[in-house]
């Protein structure tokens, strides 16, 4: 359990935990992680029969994670000690560990959420939707991705070499254990308020851009690639519509200046799909991301040589429509000329020498995120 001046309701949650562990007939300990309590929950816990560990580096994950290393079970079982959670039916839990299942989540909103324990906010709009973002973006069977209830087996979890200090914690736990392909499970489990009176350390806004972001930052497909390639796809497609002429759609004339906004959603779609390439890379290179087969087959036959070749041939692209747009000022003197006939050349020979010039640097960039290391 992690602990911070949780003295209302410690006492009561280690007491029904340890109950649970001998109603079950298994070996077991209650361990509070406590980070840095000034109400005296240290000795309550002590007094209570559960071991203490000081974890000096503030945050729910941080507590966590040092609580998960000093375990020492083959399984653990962690949750909150506010007292809203069911110390007293962890069997489903330790069932579905025997089972095989690696992680075993709670869900909350199959087993039953009291009046009062979980805010309108939370059980509407946030669990819910960070749950479908979670299921979407990683294939995740689980539906209550917060849940702070949960099983596992200890050297499964701790061979994720799990990093985030604060309360996303929960949902890396299940992204990289997803990602792992481990076996994910979930059992009902019920909600109750918490019997604190001071409010909660969860803080709704902050706390549910800090899960968004970090599945966000975890999944540089939703991130960087699909939004990329849908801009470059509308892109490409706009311009080649407009390159031959002006196009009149009922009263709305697209030209030469639709053209411009044209070619700029495809570098930046171009750069994104760069970014999601290089985001992958990095986070397998890292130990963030696991190995993927797709991006090893790229490096045997995408190489630093190849991306200059295509960088090389944008740029020559390029170069020669601007030298043709400049010829042809040229021809009127450099006086004035046809805006948008010019403009029809300029804008697809600018697009291509950016698209050249970010190619052969990404290439460059890749390469160096892609030398062999110790």
């Amino acid at each position: 359990m992690p602990c911070l001046n949780e003295a209302e309701t410690l006492e009561t949650c280690i007491r029904k935990a340890s109950a649970s562990i001998e109603a079950l007939g298994v070996p077991g300990e209650v361990l509070i992680a406590d980070n840095g309590s000034t109400d005296g929950s240290q000795e309550i816990a002590r007094r209570a029969g559960a071991r203490v560990v000081d974890v000096p580096v503030r945050g729910y994950g941080a507590a966590l994670q040092a609580g998960i290393v000093a375990a020492r079970g083959r399984f653990v079982i962690m949750g909150d000690a506010d007292d809203s959670y069911d110390f007293t039916s962890l069997g489903p839990f330790l069932d579905e560990l025997r089972a095989g299942g690696d992680l075993v989540m709670g869900n909350r909103f199959a087993g039953g959420i009291a009046p009062g324990a979980m805010p309108p906010l939370h059980r509407y709009l946030g669990n819910p939707v960070l749950s479908f973002v979670g299921r979407l973006f990683f294939r995740s069977p689980i539906k209550d991705f917060h849940c702070g209830l949960r099983g596992f087996k200890r050297d499964a979890i701790a061979a994720l070499d799990l990093r985030t200090t604060g309360m996303e914690f929960a949902s890396e736990m299940v992204v990289r254990a997803q990602l792992a392909k481990l076996d994910l499970r979930e059992v009902p489990t019920t909600l109750q308020p918490d019997g604190r009176s001071r409010p909660p350390h969860l803080r709704s806004w902050r706390d549910g851009w800090r899960h968004l972001r970090f599945l966000l930052l975890y999944s540089p497909r939703w991130l960087f690639l699909y939004p990329g390639f849908v801009l470059i796809l509308l892109g490409l497609a706009a311009m080649v519509a407009l390159l031959p002429g002006k196009r009149v759609i009922g009263d709305v004339a697209f030209d030469v200046q639709t053209l411009m906004f044209a070619g700029g959603a495809v570098v930046v779609g171009f750069q994104a799909v760069v970014f999601a390439v290089l985001t992958k890379v990095f986070g397998i290179t890292q130990g963030l991301l696991p190995t993927d087969v797709r991006i090893e087959r790229m490096f045997k036959f995408v190489r630093l040589e190849t991306g200059l070749l295509v960088g090389a041939f944008l740029l020559i692209v390029g170069l020669g429509g601007s030298i043709a747009a400049f010829a042809h000022w040229s021809s009127k003197d450099f006086g004035a000329i046809d805006f948008t006939s010019s403009m029809r050349v300029l804008v697809p020979s600018l697009v291509a020498l950016m698209l050249g010039f970010e190619t052969v640097l990404a290439s460059f960039f890749l390469s160096v995120l892609g030398l062999p290391k110790r």
